[in-house]
């Protein structure tokens, strides 16, 4: 990309199908269990995250899925003193929609910036970062506004501060590999398998940000439940 020649060395075509092909499987035994054997999320979006989560993370999202994905389903709902005791586990899943937005923002902008020709400075790759970043904040938006259910406001902010902290990681790793002739054409395989491993080193600077948010809504949410719980002792000892 960007006129340099790429030196992506051809041994590494069977490490990327493998790559490829063990994401595919991964979101494959996910789709199977939450369509076939009816886990379905609470939250629909939630099913397509999982899913695309699978393609660069494969079975590590697939742990991660049976371990804490199933309890936000109908079928596979745990009590809630066993929900707070993996509360540190909401810092992962608060990830995956940031990283399939990513995901998802690749697929779509890799191919428009390829075919309208745009760059900067000479390098088309200033531009896929920008337009990979702009799809990425506007997907997690929607998910945060519509499937979160928050305010277009924090909805907006949220995805702008996760986004920008997973482009630290993924936007670094584009750059380096970049500027060190490794990065090969969008259409070829290992470019999937690069770009995969840039998401889970995005994945991993979002981490903090999305940590920090995972818990201020976990405050949020037990200050709500000790507010109703307020409401109903104040009632019941009016109605004494």
């Amino acid at each position: 990309m960007g006129g340099m020649a790429s030196m992506v060395p051809d041994g590494l075509y069977p490490v990327a199908w493998a790559f490829v092909l063990v994401g595919l499987l991964s979101a494959a035994v996910m789709l199977h269990d939450i369509y076939v054997r009816r886990f379905r999320q609470d939250r629909v979006a939630m099913e397509a995250v999982w899913a695309i989560t699978a393609l660069y993370l494969g079975p590590i999202a697939l742990l991660a899925y049976f371990a804490w994905g199933r309890t936000n389903s109908a079928k596979g709902r745990v009590p809630d003193s066993a929900r707070q005791k993996r509360r540190w586990a909401q810092a992962f899943t608060g990830g995956t929609p940031g990283g399939a937005a990513a995901t998802v923002a690749h697929f779509i902008g890799v191919p428009l910036v390829v075919a309208s020709g745009l760059t900067i400075a000479g390098i088309n790759l200033w531009v896929l970062i920008i337009v990979i970043a702009l799809l990425a904040i506007v997907l997690l938006f929607l998910f945060e506004k519509f499937a979160a259910g928050m305010t277009t406001g924090r909805a907006f902010l949220t995805a702008a501060m996760i986004v920008l902290a997973f482009d630290i990681g993924m936007g670094g790793w584009m750059i380096l590999l970049h500027f060190s002739s490794l990065m090969p054409g969008p259409t070829d395989v290992r470019f999937f398998f690069l770009m995969g491993i840039g998401n889970i080193v995005g994945f991993i600077t979002a981490y903090p940000i999305v940590n920090v948010l995972a818990r201020r809504k976990a405050a949020d949410a037990e200050s709500g439940h000790l507010r109703i719980s307020e409401d109903i002792d104040s009632i019941g000892m009016g109605a004494a």
